[in-house]
This record gives structure tokens, C-alpha cells and sequence, in this order.
């Protein structure tokens, strides 16, 4: 596991500044109807506030659908790899303090990264921040699985036994879909959305050496613990660039700050 020890924000923008070119190579895209759900449920589309943003995944698509936005994230190495857009501003901080005016942010988002985050300090920023009847919505997306069950259990193994102690503690939020945590706003029933993208072998294996827990294991081991995977996948996933379907279950919370 990842030193407990440490500052968690310490933690978070060590371990995402390593492993921050193969998150934005690699990482999933957010489905668009997820994103046109966030945009019809903010009271306006004036400003939106991704927190947490990493290279921009959800940053974009806000920014399509926002007059301006704004994207937060701890690591610079992450946001130097965001792509520039007119009508987005980034900045490095830490979750709890945006610097963003008080009551001028309609919809804040926080895509599979508030479970890195201290919950009590951060919520009375979205508080602060955001309009009356403002949105908060926070997502992650847990394991992922593949059409092709051979693949989808190598991938399990190679998560909860290869990797799975090298995994920091915060992900149990992640695999519980963000159930244990607190989440003081008024909650709505989101729609279920399905995240699912059509991917090479090549194009998969860089998205697991972003995992954190990857990133931890050669740390203390000095080897690339995909190495071990990807011998035993190019047997039964066929040609290298040929596309198969994965797949990885959604999770959200979103909720509404009272008038």
C-alpha cells in the first residue's frame, strides 16, 4: 500500500505527476451523454469547475457546454499535458482552496478523484462557491472488464493479486462506488451511464501502466509489472492492433446546494 504516513495531498500529486503522461494518453473519455446530464441539470451554463482534472478528460467536454471553465488539480505535471481551449483556465492547487469567487459556479465536477481529497475542507468550497441551486457531481469508474470473459478474468487477477497490494487505501471508494463517502448536499438520482471503449492490446496496456498501483509496484520492485500481464494476453487476445470491446462500471453522486 501507499505510505499512510504521508500527507494525502502530498501522496496524490507525487504519485499522479508520475504517472501523468500515460493518464492522458491512455485514460478513457467520459460518455457525452453523461456530460449533457451535468449541463442540463446546473441551474445555468455560465461557469463549471472541475476539480481534481487531471490532463483535462472532463475539462473538455465542460467547456463545449459551459461559457467558461475552470480546472484544478494538485499535480502540474497533470495539467501541463491538459489540451488549451478559449474558454478554460487552468490552475494548480489543492481541492479546498479554488480560489474561485464566492457564488459564481454552476456545476462543479470531480471525475474518479474525490476520493483523494479531504471531504470536509473541499465541501465547504463547493459550498462557497457555488450559485443557489448550484450541482455538485463527483464520478469514478471502477475495474475493467473486457467481451471476452479469458480476458476479463486475467485482468482481475492481474488487479487484486498482481497489483492489489500496491493499490493506495483510497481506492476501496472506487471499488464501492463512492458509497461510504460523505456527500452533504442534496442528492438526485442520476441515470446510469456506461462507459465503454473499443481498444488494441497496445492502447490497454498503457492504460494499466497508469494505474497508480503499477507505478507503485515498480517503484519497489524495479520492473514493469505489465511485463507479466501482457505475456499471457497476446495469447489469447489475438492480433496485437485488433480492437476489442472493454468496459468499466460507473459510479456518481450528484447533488444540489440549497437555495
Amino acid at each position: 500500500m501507499v505510505d499512510e504516513s504521508d500527507d494525502i495531498n502530498t501522496t496524490a500529486s507525487r504519485l499522479f505527476s508520475q504517472v501523468a503522461e500515460g493518464h492522458a494518453q491512455f485514460r478513457p473519455y467520459y460518455p457525452e451523454d453523461l456530460l449533457d446530464y451535468l449541463a442540463g441539470v446546473a441551474p445555468r451554463r455560465q461557469r463549471a469547475w472541475d476539480c481534481g482534472c487531471g490532463s483535462g478528460r472532463a475539462t473538455q467536454g465542460l467547456s463545449e457546454r459551459f461559457v467558461s471553465v475552470i480546472g484544478t488539480d494538485l499535480s502540474a505535471a497533470q495539467i501541463a499535458l491538459a489540451p488549451s481551449s478559449r474558454n478554460v483556465r487552468y490552475v494548480v492547487t489543492p481541492a479546498h482552496q479554488s480560489g474561485i469567487a464566492s457564488a459564481t459556479v454552476d456545476l462543479v465536477t470531480v471525475a474518479q478523484a474525490l476520493h483523494w481529497f479531504d471531504l470536509v475542507p473541499f465541501y465547504a468550497e463547493v459550498k462557497r462557491v457555488l450559485v443557489p441551486r448550484g450541482v455538485l457531481a463527483a464520478w469514478s469508474y471502477g475495474a475493467v472488464g473486457c467481451d471476452d470473459d479469458e480476458i476479463s478474468a486475467l485482468l482481475d487477477e492481474f488487479r487484486t493479486q498482481i497489483v492489489g497490494p500496491y493499490w493506495p487505501q483510497q481506492r476501496r471508494h472506487v471499488e464501492n462506488g463512492y458509497a461510504q463517502l460523505l456527500f452533504p448536499f442534496q442528492e438526485m438520482t442520476a441515470p446510469v451511464f456506461k462507459l465503454e471503449i473499443s481498444w488494441s492490446l497496445p492502447q490497454l496496456l498503457g492504460y494499466l501502466r497508469s494505474w497508480t498501483a503499477c507505478e507503485v509496484y515498480r517503484q519497489r520492485h524495479g520492473r514493469d509489472p505489465v511485463l507479466l500481464l501482457a505475456e499471457r494476453l497476446v495469447h489469447v487476445w489475438g492480433e496485437a492492433y485488433r480492437h476489442r470491446q472493454l468496459r468499466w462500471p460507473l459510479s456518481m453522486r450528484v447533488g444540489r446546494l440549497a437555495a
